[in-house]
């Protein structure tokens, strides 16, 4: 029975499954654990952040797809620098981005943790086990491979979409522009792009598909339909949020209890009734991105081993396909640092080096012309824009994440060859 499941064909993500991993990677903790805070940034233009961050962000993600369907495999950044023969570089990259995923994913962890233990009330130490009982759970799932990731993903995504929406719709209802402005201060819409850069942890989970890319049914048309479409609809799905939940409890709401923000929302339009859906809500969220990161982060982890660049046993799989040492490792790390407390200096850093991620592979796209420069072009500057507006403020505000971040940098330059020299790796050679 055994031999007769494993010469099965594996199961393949049809366009909703795969349309449903890039809206959860994206929408997952973004909104619940990024509103308070680009709200506090941008005040009143909160919402313009949002789509200007999302607007560099489909300029990436066509950037990604047109790389990723030019060259006919997954492996996201990690493989399209090494196609252009830039290894070490790309090796670095791999690291940095995989560190990111890891704090992304402790990020939402914490978030599914907030939220449950706002509405149980069972102590402090409540969240924190919540949020390392999630990251044990989707270990086991995704350890069962593809067919029951993309199963749940495709439930959590509709089922957290409608109830979004219709809080956003809720709030617009009730339309005042004063409440936007409500007990913060007034920093002029120049703060949008500030608000623009430090949100990019919002937009990061589209990139995750191109390291599906094997696993995904028709990948060279299915693959940039599902990436594109997922994220006009999160930028659309931003934007109101951002402006219903405002409206219904104002901007100062917002910031005060921005770890739980749109529980506070749910619940002055419902009441207790609306509390308990919104958290359903997050918490579904939440563990969708969960999901969907450790789904994909654990295949570029392979991919990156299979190149050489991370030790051999990262590349181990099991009977189902699934590189389950990759999850493992990666699902324990995130939670171990939900398990620590507050990650809002780490969270920055991240969005920091998705940003720069971003700007490098638009800039491949452009230097390769694959796709129309114009927006390719545009994902460059626009995202250097953003990425330089966000270490202004960090030098100015946390100058810790920045420390973070050199340090992960550091560690991916120069103690990614020392460690490489002292364990086993496969071959270099593509």
């Amino acid at each position: 029975m055994n031999a007769l499941n494993m010469n099965q064909p594996k199961a393949k993500l049809g366009f909703n499954a795969t349309w449903s991993m890039a809206v959860g990677g994206m929408v997952g903790g973004g909104i619940f654990s990024t509103l308070g805070v680009v709200v506090g940034i941008a005040g009143v233009w909160a919402w313009l952040s949002f789509a200007a961050a999302g607007l560099i962000a489909l300029a990436a993600g066509y950037s990604y797809v047109k790389l990723a369907t030019h060259y006919g495999e997954g492996g996201g950044a990690f493989t399209f620098l090494r196609e252009i023969d830039a290894d070490g570089f790309a090796g670095s990259l791999s690291w940095v981005l995989i560190i990111g995923y890891v704090l992304t994913n402790a990020v939402y962890a914490f978030t599914f943790g907030q939220y449950l233990g706002y509405v149980v009330g069972l102590g402090p130490w409540f969240p924190r086990f919540a949020g390392v009982a999630i990251m044990g759970l989707f270990i086991g799932l995704n350890l069962r491979g593809v067919g029951e990731a993309g199963g749940i993903e495709v439930f959590l995504v509709w089922f957290k979409l409608v109830v979004l929406v219709g809080l956003a719709g809720w709030g617009l209802a009730q339309w005042d522009l004063s409440m936007l402005s409500q007990g913060v201060s007034d920093a002029g819409i120049g703060a949008a792009l500030f608000g623009a850069g430090s949100v990019f942890m919002a937009y990061e989970g589209f990139q995750l598909l191109t390291y599906d890319y094997n696993d995904i049914e028709n990948p060279q048309k299915m693959l940039p339909r599902a990436v594109l479409s997922a994220i006009v609809i999160v930028i659309i799905v931003y934007v109101i949020v951002a402006l219903g939940t405002a409206m219904l409890i104002g901007a100062d709401q917002v910031v005060q209890y921005k770890e739980v923000a749109l529980a506070i929302a749910g619940q002055r339009a419902l009441g207790t009734v609306g509390l308990v859906i919104v958290t359903i809500a997050a918490t579904f969220s939440t563990g969708s991105a969960i999901n969907a990161t450790l789904f994909a982060t654990a295949r570029l982890a392979s991919k990156v081993a299979e190149g050489g660049e991370l030790p051999a046993t990262l590349d181990h799989k099991n009977v189902a396909g699934t590189p389950d040492r990759a999850v493992i490792a990666l699902g324990t790390a995130a939670a171990v640092l939900a398990a620590l407390g507050t990650l809002t200096t780490l969270v920055e850093a991240a969005s920091l080096t998705f940003l720069f991620t971003f700007v490098v592979v638009c800039g491949l796209a452009f230097h390769q012309g694959t796709g129309v420069r114009v927006i390719t072009g545009f994902g460059v500057l626009a995202g250097a824009a953003a990425a330089v507006a966000l270490i202004v403020r960090l030098i100015a505000t946390d100058p810790l994440a920045l420390v973070f971040l050199g340090m992960l940098v550091l560690v991916a330059l120069f103690g990614r060859p020392v460690l490489l020299r002292h364990v086993k790796t496969e071959g270099r050679h593509r």
